[in-house]
């Protein structure tokens, strides 16, 4: 199964970053190029253990939608959602959050299996897996962006 593994420093303490990291409002900012919102569940606030959400969003140029459930947390410092339905073959997407001085490193593990078996991994290796790289980086560059600016407002 492929892993995308990404680090981001973030000049903000671990409770913001954790607490934003898991809004559904703020992932929707982090992903406004693929037009991610959420359709069912949890849509608005911050997920906890249990919750479930439904994301619509366009990759790809198609439509798409993904229901993920929370399954484990340890605020501040990490919480798991794996895919219950949608267009893998399965997902989990661990983030971790781990407290340095001046700020916090959020790190990101991205572990999924595409569907259609052989066509999976051959779209794996042609653009999928680089394709899941660049969102969850670009995601991160966003997020990082939000808390800092929070972080300097607050001081």
């Amino acid at each position: 199964m492929p892993v995308i593994y990404y680090e981001t420093y973030i000049e903000a303490t671990i409770e913001s970053c954790f607490d934003l990291a898991r809004n559904v409002d703020i992932h929707t900012k982090t992903t406004a190029k693929t037009k991610e919102r959420a359709i069912a569940g949890v849509t608005h606030g911050l997920l906890e253990k249990g919750d479930q959400v439904t994301w619509e969003a366009r990759h790809f140029k198609i439509r798409q939608k993904l229901t993920a459930k929370v399954t484990r947390m340890e605020k501040p410092y990490h919480f798991v959602d794996e895919m219950v339905t949608g267009a893998f073959h399965s997902f989990t997407h661990t983030h971790e959050f781990k407290e340095v001085e001046g700020g916090t490193i959020m790190m990101d593990t991205f572990t999924y299996k595409s569907p259609l078996g052989v066509i999976g991994k051959v779209a794996d290796k042609l653009f999928l897996h680089d394709y899941m790289k660049n969102f969850i980086v670009s995601r991160a560059h966003e997020l990082k962006k939000i808390a800092e600016e929070e972080q300097n407002k607050n001081t």
